[in-house]
């Protein structure tokens, strides 16, 4: 029976926590009294009480996020009702800031704050003594990365196998964009780049294939990048697949000629780019050469087989819908795989709060405390887009619908998808559980309705997405079609090994 458990509830299955196992790492020898344990938040707080208390532990380590934090705090008021004298510490990044009025920092006995790779260790081993601290809120010490144990060994076959697995070649950013927590961050540290690579090759000679990358800027160092996509090419195999968050606007010649030779379905790069209007990005202390970043994209999008992920985000200071409007066909006509339209959220201690006075910042009060209204976009507005962003998932982003796509977004791909979004909701009045034959079908219908679009075109259109899925969820009325017009089977078929570049692990990494 452990003494010390580390838990978390993940958003999901495929998720194993890099956090968790940094801690178990790093527990010395406390390591041997030690467990981890993780669930999902879909469990029920009752039920992974009842699994946590059968091992009898003294100690309770929770991972608290913002997508986590109101079941995990349902969890915790379980546990202290039927077992008091268990005692709970948290961590993550939403109790490391604004503990005051938290629920769960109440109920809880301890809250680490910050990196809490060492504090968690110094404290387990001073109640394990009997010792119990004063201070409830413990300020962690950032700790040196030379001194840290990697906690790669700690994921299991079963991970390697089944599970996302999270690296970090870093730690920390430079940038201060105001809506991050990395905002907070003076610089970002570097691992021993001999010392990670040893581990990376431990994991794949283990079987690992996918690795995701949670550095902020991988392409800050342009040596370091480098070496590690170097790394990678040099251990290339058909299943291997690496994910990246990039810098939008450096990508020097030294990066392009390694990024070119990975092949479709290997590479995945997130590239931020939140807004590409000058003021706005000035206001929350964003850095970005507007020009660079649109240059960089096109070069990605033409010269290399990645899969290119770009954000975007509603709801900044001082943004009105003209301007996001604006960005977001800036952005589309640069052909991104995807685009993912972000609501702006209140991150507990980012420096995003100090705007809230001056442009009316309206958030929900609870998690993910997203923006419902501000100076620039009122509520229903900001409901829109809130549905603009998850029917553009469905649409644009399933890549579903690459044929009909171009004939419903024409010349205005925001200002047209916002009208299909709006006749959709008022259609159908559901953001979810919209079944895919079902969406064939709407999508028939605002073409040849509210966009008077010719239904010749339309249906052709539509079909050769259908058979492009192999007539997965087409609808009876194109049924006709496709086996009027034989041709759109090949056709569909040739769209299919086009689309290679975009492997459903991709999107299934992705949404993770």
């Amino acid at each position: 029976m452990p003494d010390i458990i580390l838990a978390t509830l993940n958003a999901k299955f495929i998720h194993a926590s890099l956090g968790l196992r940094y801690l178990f790492a790093n527990l010395g020898e406390l390591r041997s009294r030690a467990w981890i344990a993780e669930y999902t938040i879909d469990h029920r707080p009752t039920d992974i009480a009842e699994k946590l208390l059968a091992l009898n532990p003294r100690v309770l380590g929770l991972g608290v996020y913002i997508w986590n934090v109101e079941e995990t705090t349902r969890l915790v008021a379980v546990l202290k009702r039927v077992a008091p004298e268990l005692v709970i510490v948290l961590g993550g990044p939403e109790v490391s800031y604004e503990q005051t009025g938290q629920s769960i920092v109440e109920l809880a006995d301890y809250v680490i704050a910050g990196q809490g790779d060492f504090s968690f260790r110094e404290l387990c081993e001073q109640l394990l003594a009997g010792e119990r601290p004063n201070q409830k809120i413990i300020q962690a010490v950032p700790p040196r990365l030379d001194d840290l144990e990697f906690p790669y060994a700690y994921y299991s076959d079963n991970d390697l196998k089944h599970r996302l697995i999270y690296v970090e070649a870093s730690r920390g950013c430079p940038f201060k964009c105001e809506f991050c927590l990395s905002a907070l961050d003076k610089t970002a540290l570097p691992f021993d780049l001999d010392r990670f690579l040893g581990a990376m090759d431990v994991l794949y000679q283990r079987g690992a294939r996918h690795f995701k990358f949670v550095d902020r800027t991988f392409n800050l160092n342009v040596n370091s990048s480098r070496r590690i996509l170097q790394f990678f090419l040099d251990r290339l195999s058909d299943d291997l697949f690496l994910h990246f968050e990039v810098i939008p606007d450096r990508l020097p010649d030294g990066l392009k000629e390694l990024l070119m030779l990975f092949p479709p379905g290997s590479l995945q790069l997130e590239v931020g780019v939140q807004t590409f209007n000058p003021a706005i990005q000035a206001l929350i202390s964003r850095k970005q050469d507007n020009d660079r970043t649109e240059d960089n994209l096109r070069w990605l999008r033409e010269q290399s087989h990645a899969h290119i992920h770009a954000d975007l985000i509603v709801g900044l200071p001082d943004e009105d819908l003209a301007s996001f409007g604006a960005g977001f066909n800036r952005l589309y006509a640069l052909r991104p795989h995807e685009i993912q339209v972000g609501i702006l959220k209140r991150l507990r201690g980012a420096p995003i709060s100090r705007h809230t006075q001056e442009y009316d910042l309206r958030f929900a009060p609870e998690p993910p405390y997203t923006i419902l209204a501000n100076s620039r976009i009122a509520f229903a507005d900001m409901q829109r887009m809130t549905r603009f962003a998850r029917y553009w998932d469905l649409v644009a982003n399933s890549g579903r619908f690459t044929a009909t796509l171009p004939l419903l977004l024409g010349d205005d791909a925001f200002g047209n998808f916002l009208i299909f979004s709006d006749w959709l909701f008022a259609t159908t009045t559901q953001t979810h559980r919209i079944a895919l034959t079902r969406l064939f079908e709407l999508l028939h219908q605002a073409l040849i309705g509210p966009f008077s679009l010719n239904e010749e075109r339309v249906l052709d259109m539509l079909a050769l997405d259908c058979a492009a899925q192999g007539a997965k969820g087409c609808p009876g009325f194109l049924q006709d079609r496709l086996r009027a017009q034989k041709d759109i089977f090949a056709i569909g078929k040739d769209e299919q090994t086009a689309r290679a570049d975009t492997p459903q692990r991709q999107a299934r990494h992705l949404r993770g």
